[in-house]
């Protein structure tokens, strides 16, 4: 089915709004911005509602800002390159506000509310009948097509539904595969972000074990350091004692001091290459090549049918009965 030529003048201006409304799209909730726009540090885009959400997640002991006591600050990752995020005690508050990508939105509003696309579709005819709309898709023959092409031409024995009805259907099942796969991609990264977290710990946990041994050892040979330097002293005061009595006396108890502070064991030295850590050295390029090759695969749509219906059923969407057109037979 070819189209009347007279809808090409309008088609470049279509394709630019929409290219402009992607730009314009907050990767949060997938929606067109909303004001107020904060800009991150990397020149990321969210809205701040978003932005919120996305902080008290990451930092769920901070205070907002109607408390009484409000925490020194947090941080967040930027959903859309994983930059951290540090905000100060103001929260997401403190963030900049982006006019002009408001500005940019205000005026891109004003420019959908013109009948740009109802004027587009005045001007989409039928080239087999020439007085005839394009008002109808065919689901046999997958195009759009007229009535009179229904009723009396090539698609008479195809099932056909209303424009808008498929319009509407394709356009929000992209919407959908969009959020899935964010949503997706944000569970991938929380697992990452997991496991970081744990191999983190774990090497802070023997840099610590190895730091209370050379700290006990420190303390260690420093008391039987100081306990030897007294000794010493004590020694040279005797060696000026003037009576021969007394000068014995307190050299038998020297000696026998002597002794038993010969006779202490102190713990060994750490063994060579003790404060090495080479033993937590991770290789993730294994990891790194499975997940470039992460790819969409059609056969799991099954497996996402109950999240659909979830993501339906927070939106208030239409049940399957809504959804089916109601196709002209």
């Amino acid at each position: 089915m070819n189209f009347a030529v007279g809808f090409k003048p309008l088609l470049g201006d279509a394709h630019s709004m929409d290219n402009l409304e992607k730009q314009l799209i907050c990767p949060i909730c997938l929606e067109m911005f909303s004001k107020p726009v904060v800009i991150l540090p990397c020149q990321h885009n969210l809205c701040r509602k978003c932005a919120n959400d996305v902080f008290q997640a990451s930092n769920p002991l901070w205070q907002s800002r109607g408390s009484t006591t409000v925490s020194s600050g947090g941080r967040f990752r930027c959903p859309s390159c994983r930059h951290e995020v540090v905000l100060d005690r103001h929260g997401v508050y403190g963030l900049q506000r982006n006019l002009l990508v408001e500005n940019i939105i205000d005026i891109y509003k004003q420019e959908s509310s013109r009948p740009l696309h109802s004027k587009a579709e005045q001007h989409l005819m039928c080239e087999e009948h020439e007085e005839e709309k394009i008002n109808i898709y065919c689901l046999s023959c997958e195009v759009p097509t007229c009535s009179l092409c229904k009723v009396f031409g090539a698609h008479k024995d195809c099932e056909v539904a209303p424009l808008p009805t498929i319009y509407k259907r394709q356009k929000d099942n992209s919407r959908r595969q969009k959020q899935l796969l964010n949503q997706r991609f944000e569970t991938l990264c929380a697992v990452l972000e997991e496991r970081k977290g744990e191999l983190l710990q774990a090497l802070a946990r023997e840099q610590e074990q190895k730091l209370q041994r050379v700290r006990g050892l420190i303390r260690q040979y420093g008391d039987h350091l100081e306990a030897s330097s007294k000794l010493v002293e004590s020694a040279i005061q005797s060696m000026e004692e003037p009576q021969m009595a007394l000068y014995l006396q307190q050299a038998k108890e020297l000696i026998n001091k002597v002794g038993a502070m010969s006779k202490v064991e102190l713990e060994g030295r750490p063994e060579p290459g003790y404060e090495s850590m080479e033993q937590f050295a991770v290789s993730v390029e294994h990891v790194a090549e499975m997940l470039r090759t992460i790819d969409f695969q059609p056969g799991a749509a099954w497996e996402e049918e109950d999240e659909e219906a979830a993501l339906d059923g927070d939106e208030g969407g239409a049940g399957p009965e809504e959804e089916r057109p109601e196709g002209l037979h």
